[in-house]
């Protein structure tokens, strides 16, 4: 792990653990509240009973929230997951228009800015995701270069 990942890998993956932990222990009205606005805003989960649904997603927290905080599955794995994740927070934030202040205004309500702060992880991971790759780019790159050299010298 970079060192310059650190701060970033501690400070999501304890609060993306921290969240999926609080739902698992969540009950039927926390479940359908759940549930509610996240099929509201991705229809197909409609279909998902509400108690399955909450128990999917706090799995999901709890696997990203861990694999960020404990490195050991590959960088660009953990950063496209988290950017994955995010992504999908800030879509549910824009689809739902009750956290809006208006039609066609994208900034938060006051019911909104909890979740508006989605943006701000999407922005970190999508940062972690292009460091990675480019990092590994790089590294490919350089590998390359000093396999050509060596074959070139025989």
């Amino acid at each position: 792990m970079k060192l310059r990942h650190l701060p970033l890998r501690l400070g999501a993956g304890a609060y993306i653990l921290n969240s999926g932990l609080d739902k698992l222990g969540a009950d039927e009205e926390t479940a359908k509240g759940l549930h509610g606005t996240a099929a509201g805003a991705y229809p197909f989960l409609s279909g998902v009973d509400p108690k399955t649904f909450t128990t999917g997603l706090a799995a999901a927290e709890v696997g990203l929230g861990t694999a960020l905080l404990v490195p050991v599955l590959p960088r660009v794995l953990v950063a496209t997951g988290f950017t994955a994740f995010s992504a999908a927070l800030v879509g549910m934030y824009l689809r739902t228009p009750g956290l809006h202040r208006g039609e066609g205004d994208p900034r938060p309500n006051a019911d909104g800015v909890g979740v508006a702060k989605d943006v701000v992880i999407l922005g970190a991971a999508a940062s972690y995701l292009i460091d990675t790759l480019t990092s590994s780019a790089k590294k490919a790159g350089a590998k390359a270069a000093r396999k050509a050299t060596k074959a070139v010298h025989r």
